[in-house]
């Protein structure tokens, strides 16, 4: 950790600073990347209009005043088929684990559909405060956001209810403010200049990730995954990144590739542009497409990725 302005006791602990945990928990697609992402002022998770997005957890470090709030974003929870999916769960059920207080996200333009019930029956018996944040106020039918918090406040005893816009910022400075205000007192766990726990090389892959995600459509995104090879910076400060693309099967490297390796090449070029404005350097990415059956089945990818191995 740098140096701060705070004074530090005999013992050696932060006097006049906060920092604990708070972990975002929802459906897929509730929104929590990119209320992370808001709350912590910068992209530190991949987003896109796809559920099952986020694969494993990371933490967005956000800061208000003295306060140093650790933002876990999970995965979203929702009925696993695949080993994978099983991994992805139990990393959001983990993140949420130590929290001090967990934030329950909600789409508020979905509602609280069948889905939703077993995990507000799992959250309702979690120990520990819990907050509501129903959010996509924007989009939501103002005249059912009301009744779906009531019924949700019903199911769980929250704390607090929060009406929020990840996309457009509504009600989040209160949301902040009273997290930081929630932070118990401790020592700062990350200098004032780290926004996230996740590595520049890990990061780059999932920027990747993200753009296959919003270019391609149907199943193959989530039949996907992006392993790093080299990351090696040049003599004149730039980036020279090579990741490896897995697909199961020779015609979805065709589809990852498009016609006359296009779409492979606008992945490449829409990635390459989010990386340099993120790290602020300029970056040379070289992608390729490697067919490797049953990849989400093997215990090295799940390492690659960040997952631990579920039986």
């Amino acid at each position: 950790m740098d140096g701060t302005s705070a004074e530090t006791s005999g013992d050696g602990s932060a006097t006049g600073q906060r920092c604990g945990v708070a972990a975002l928990i929802g459906a897929p697609n509730a929104g929590k990347s990119t209320l992370t992402n808001a709350l912590v002022g910068q992209k530190v998770a991949i987003t896109s209009a796809k559920p099952q997005t986020s694969r494993t957890r990371l933490i967005g470090v956000a800061l208000e005043g003295d306060a140093q709030m650790l933002l876990v974003d999970t995965p979203g929870i929702f009925t696993p088929h695949r080993r994978l999916d099983r991994a992805m769960v139990s990393a959001a059920w983990e993140g949420a684990s130590d929290a001090d207080i967990l934030l329950f996200v909600v789409d508020s333009k979905a509602g609280a559909g069948p889905k939703l019930d077993p995990l507000i029956e799992s959250i309702n018996q979690r120990p520990g405060r819990k907050w509501l944040v129903m959010n996509k106020v924007d989009i939501a039918a103002k005249d059912k956001l009301l009744v779906l918090a009531e019924k949700l406040n019903g199911a769980v005893t929250f704390e607090h209810t929060w009406f929020v816009s990840a996309e457009t910022g509504d009600g989040l400075p209160e949301l902040k403010t009273a997290l930081a205000d929630a932070m118990p007192e401790s020592p700062w766990h990350f200098p004032e200049d780290q926004v996230s726990d996740v590595s520049q090389r890990l990061l780059a892959t999932e920027i990747t990730r993200e753009q296959i995600y919003r270019q391609l459509h149907a199943e193959l995104p989530y039949a996907s995954a992006v392993d790093s090879e080299q990351y090696l910076e040049r003599p004149d400060g730039s980036l020279e990144i090579h990741q490896q693309i897995l697909v199961a099967r020779d015609s979805q490297k065709a589809i990852m590739l498009g016609k006359k390796g296009a779409r492979i090449k606008a992945i490449g070029e829409a990635s390459r542009a989010e990386l340099s404005k993120l790290l602020g350097v300029p970056v040379h990415l070289y992608l390729h497409v490697k067919v490797k059956a049953n990849w989400d089945d093997s215990r090295e990818q799940f390492e690659n990725i960040g997952l631990d191995w579920v039986d």
